[in-house]
This record gives structure tokens, C-alpha cells and sequence, in this order.
């Protein structure tokens, strides 16, 4: 692995360099992966194997659908970011990448080895009806399944954000094999979901056989996000009520009541998502406030019954054939290319980049029109979801890399839903975090204010691996 150099002391106090030939061997397992895999990128974060876990690196690798792809690694005083100097086009190369330049990073002294990871934390988006995390085996992964982890439900299929999870959790199993895999779903936090609200208005029977119900997405940010807002609120998680938006590259709405998921804007898949309507999809499936790319989540699936899946067939009348973009183990039709990637901001304004569409002065009325959209999506569930949780809420939560960070959005949330008792502090909203240190901020009006108004810093990577160590996986593989 090549030489490098260790401070070691004399025993009269003095430091000496020692040059050694490998980094020294630790104990096996002293270390947790958390791995978030997407169609175009891959982001691992590394761990000490400790309660709560302490981050000692970040790694990702980026543009794999728009090559060059580019490396990005964070630890200490170590930061790159450059592009690849070998070609990378899949998740899984991504994914050995980084290992590779895990292990060649010297002064990572956890890591001498694929030996020393404990544990490899997977996001998982689709878990269908599964109630809790599993971890993954050899024996028990079987790819030729059409790259899902289950064939009871055609919506895990369908889903395009759990191909990239399973083909690293595959390569994982490969690469790292002393390593336990486990799979962490965005569905799994919504299970509590009641009755009227996951069921559809269609034949019970269909609908059962082929698993047709809400599921809800971004289950591990809420997790993340419930768990964070009550400590800072000094309440029991199960005594703590919210309206939390994860508003990013995906986005969706959750209310919260006791500690349990009542209702979410995403559907039966992510395709839905808040983005997409603001880019039409995104209030529907897991990725849904935030007119995201292209990604359709606040509608809902009422399919045919909802109006953009209706719309759609009148968009164009190839809705039902295949897209050139389906592949063996995918099928999609031209209807999902379009709510996907031609629907939502990019449709409006040609960007999905939300900084030039919420800021004061937009550059075309266009632009001006999508901010709108997006903030009446948002500002209806709120109101919707005020009333279903009885109107007692402890906090109003953003969060999400628009959330955390767009002032203006916030700001004009805050001012349509004064109605209901949300106001915000201009100075500490402008201000947003301070430091990445802290995970909430308060940023209500007044200091013990009902509902607060309030900033997480949401990790889904940090999730995992604390609910790794506070609530280890059964050790009886999942047998898919």
C-alpha cells in the first residue's frame, strides 16, 4: 500500500518518524459505512464504531449520467474534489472507487482494510410492507430477481431510486464481506400509516395481491428529524407532534402526531414528489415539496383520478409505450419519462436549480410563476395537515437542502400561515444555521412559541448508523 510516516515517542519525550510499509491493523469492526446511492451519484460516510457514532470521513462520487464524473472526499484537514482519473459509469464502480481511495488515504488509521468496516448501512428508498431494517446475506440476495428484494410488490420494481441501493448492496456483499449489510427503507417510518389514509378507492382484492397502497418516502430524514426536534424540545419523541418538510433535490410533507406518521404527500412511489409540482411529481411520491428536478410526489397516486396522471395522457398520446429509457429489468413508459424528467421547474424555467428561482428578483416571470406554485403546494398541506393533527402542534420543521437554506421560502410560508400561529424572527431566519454543529435552530418570533418555527440540519446517513448502534439489526437474515 506504499510507505508513510507515524509520529511515535521516545521514551525521553522526543518524536521520531517511523516509516511504515502498511497502515497498522486495527481490531476487525471497528467501523460503519452509511451508504446513499442514486442514479447519478454515491455517498458514503464513514464512522466510528461508537455510541452515538462519530463521523471521521465523507466520501462521493458524482456525474455518473453526465460524465466526467467527479471524486469528493472529506477527512480533517484533507479535502479534495477533482475528477475521477478512471472512467466510473455504474454505482457499483462508484462505490469500489471509493473504497479504493478510502484505503489509500494514510492518515485514516480506521481503515486498513475492507475488514474493518463492522457494518455497511444501505438507503433503501421502496421497502414495501417491511416494519423495520434487515440485514442482507450472500445467500439470501438474489440479483436475478429483477434487481428488487421482493417480487410481492410491483412498485418496488417500478422504482428507479432502489436499482442503484441493491446493485452496491450486491457489490457490497462482494467486496466487503465481513462487513454486515443492512438495509434501511424510507417506507419503513411510515408503516403506522392508518387504514383510511394508505388505502386506495379500488378493489380490495387487487389492491392487496399487488400491494397497491401509500407507502410514504423520506422516512429516514423524519426519523432523523423527529428524534433531533424532541431533544431540542425537551419532549419524549412519542410525546412530540410536527409538520416536518424535507424541501430538496426531493421533497415531501409529513405530519406528525405522537411520535407516528399520520399522513405524508408522497404516494405509492417517489415519482410523486413535491418537486413535482412544483415540478408537477413531487408532493405525490418520496421526493415531493420541492419542484425538484422533474420528479412528480404532491399529487398523489389516485392515478387516473389524480389530474397530472390524467393530464399527462392528454400531454401526449404515446403516455402508454415504452420509453427509450426502459431497460430489462425496468419498464418505463413515456408517461413516467415526462413526470420525471420533463415536468416540474426544469418544464417552467429550464433549471431545477432552486437558488435562481426562490430569490427576490427572478430572472423571467416564469420563474416568479414556479416559486408560486411551490409555495401554494406547500402552504395547502400545511394547512391540511394543521387541521388533521387537531391544530396542536409542537414545531413547523424545514429542512432539506431547500429548507435549511432558503430564507425566502421560509419567510413566505411563515407570512400565509400566520392564520395558524406561525411566525418567524426576520433576523434568526435570515441567519438560518450558524454553525454545522448545530442541528436545530430556532427561529420563532417569540421564545416558547406554539407552534415553533424551526431549522434541522436532517442526516440520513448519520440515522442509520446511530439507529445501527442503538437498535442493531436482527441477526436472522431477510430472505427475500
Amino acid at each position: 500500500m506504499g510507505a508513510y510516516k507515524e509520529n511515535r515517542r521516545h521514551s525521553h519525550g522526543s518524536f521520531v518518524d517511523i516509516i511504515m510499509l502498511e497502515k497498522p491493523a486495527l481490531a476487525m469492526g471497528r467501523v460503519i459505512l452509511s451508504v446513499n446511492a442514486g442514479s447519478s451519484s454515491v455517498k458514503v460516510n464513514v464512522y466510528h464504531l461508537k455510541n452515538p457514532p462519530v463521523e471521521v470521513a465523507a466520501a462521493s462520487v458524482s456525474g455518473l449520467t453526465a460524465p466526467p464524473s467527479v471524486f469528493k472526499y472529506e477527512h480533517g484537514s484533507n479535502h479534495q474534489k477533482h475528477e475521477t482519473e478512471e472512467e466510473i459509469k455504474s454505482p457499483q464502480d462508484a462505490f469500489k472507487y471509493i473504497l479504493k481511495r478510502l484505503l489509500h488515504d494514510q492518515e485514516l488509521q480506521v481503515v486498513s482494510s475492507n475488514s474493518d468496516y463492522a457494518y455497511v448501512c444501505h438507503r433503501v428508498v421502496h421497502g414495501g410492507d417491511l416494519e423495520e431494517e434487515v440485514i442482507i446475506h450472500e445467500k439470501t440476495f438474489n440479483m436475478k430477481r429483477r434487481l428488487i428484494i421482493s417480487r410481492r410488490c410491483k412498485t418496488w420494481r417500478r422504482c428507479r431510486h432502489n436499482t442503484s441501493a441493491l446493485e452496491i448492496i450486491k457489490t457490497c456483499l462482494q467486496e466487503v464481506p465481513s462487513a454486515k449489510s443492512v438495509a434501511y427503507f424510507d417506507t419503513t417510518f411510515h408503516q403506522c400509516l392508518p387504514d383510511y389514509i394508505k388505502t386506495y378507492p379500488i378493489d380490495p382484492e387487487v389492491a392487496k395481491s399487488k400491494m397497491l397502497r401509500k407507502y410514504g418516502f423520506h422516512g429516514i430524514s423524519f426519523s432523523f428529524i423527529l428524534r433531533s426536534v424532541s431533544e431540542f424540545l425537551h419532549k419524549p419523541a412519542s410525546e412530540t407532534s410536527l409538520i416536518a418538510l424535507h424541501l430538496g433535490s426531493g421533497a415531501s410533507i409529513c405530519a406528525i402526531q405522537d411520535g407516528k406518521s399520520i399522513e405524508t404527500t408522497l404516494e405509492m412511489e417517489p415519482m410523486a414528489d413535491m418537486h413535482c409540482i412544483a415540478g408537477w411529481a413531487s408532493l405525490r411520491s418520496p421526493d415531493f415539496p420541492a419542484p425538484q428536478g422533474a420528479e412528480t410526489s404532491m399529487q398523489g397516486p389516485w392515478c387516473l383520478a389524480d389530474w397530472f396522471d390524467s393530464l399527462v395522457f392528454h400531454y401526449t398520446s404515446e403516455a402508454s409505450k415504452l420509453s427509450s429509457s426502459s431497460t430489462k429489468e425496468m419498464h418505463i413508459s413515456k408517461a413516467e419519462e415526462i413526470l420525471n424528467k420533463k415536468s416540474g421547474w426544469k418544464a417552467l424555467t429550464g433549471t431545477t436549480d432552486f437558488a435562481k428561482i426562490g430569490t427576490d428578483n427572478p430572472p423571467t416571470e416564469m420563474h416568479k410563476l414556479a416559486f408560486d406554485i411551490f409555495l401554494d403546494r406547500i402552504v395547502g398541506f400545511i394547512g391540511n395537515y394543521f387541521v388533521k393533527l387537531g391544530g396542536k402542534i409542537d414545531a413547523i420543521v424545514f429542512a432539506g437542502g431547500i429548507g435549511e437554506r432558503s430564507a425566502l421560502l421560509r419567510s413566505c410560508i411563515a407570512e400565509k400561515c400566520r392564520c395558524i400561529g406561525i411566525s418567524m424572527d426576520s433576523e434568526a431566519n435570515s441567519a438560518g444555521i450558524p454553525s454545522e454543529d448545530q442541528t436545530v435552530v430556532d427561529i420563532s418570533e417569540k421564545s416558547g412559541q406554539r407552534p415553533a418555527a424551526l431549522i434541522c440540519q436532517t442526516d440520513e446517513a448519520f440515522e442509520m448508523a446511530y439507529r445501527c448502534m442503538n437498535k442493531p439489526p436482527r441477526e436472522e437474515p431477510a430472505h427475500f
